[in-house]
């Protein structure tokens, strides 16, 4: 099962504060566990949205929205994919985490829809686009 797991953003994060030296290396060490157990497969961290642009859809237009956004418990400030047996596997892992903010803080963990939760509207040529799609991103 993939899951995307959320750090929420605070107020500190949206500030631009950065990590001390001992996060950096517990979250470093952190990430080697995760990664060493197969567990992690991507993951970064985020500028604040003062730096992040929204494109707002409505029908055919698209409007451009410059950072930053007002409501930070909204805003994400990192972020892993990982590869779990469930999702009980995966709060087991967030629980050893570090604390990744310099005071409280939140990480929400979020399924990722797999193929298999479309089968009843998937046909044999939007599987044949996704499989290409698949296929291009392992091979860069």
């Amino acid at each position: 099962m993939r899951v995307i797991v959320l750090v929420k953003a605070t107020a500190d994060s949206e500030a631009g504060i950065m990590p001390s030296s001992e996060l950096l290396e517990a979250m470093g060490r952190y990430n080697q566990e995760l990664a060493d157990a197969g567990i992690m497969q991507g993951g970064d961290g985020l500028k604040p949205s003062v730096h992040a642009k929204r494109v707002a859809f409505s029908g055919a237009n698209r409007t451009v929205i410059d950072g930053p956004f007002a409501e930070t418990k909204e805003l994400v400030s990192g972020f892993w994919i990982w590869n779990v047996r469930d999702i009980e596997h995966a709060i087991e892992w967030v629980k050893r985490c570090p604390n990744p903010m310099i005071g409280p803080s939140e990480i929400e963990i979020r399924p990722v829809y797999e193929m298999a939760d479309f089968a009843s509207e998937l046909t044999p040529e939007i599987e044949a686009i996704h499989d290409k799609v698949r296929s291009t991103i392992e091979g860069q």
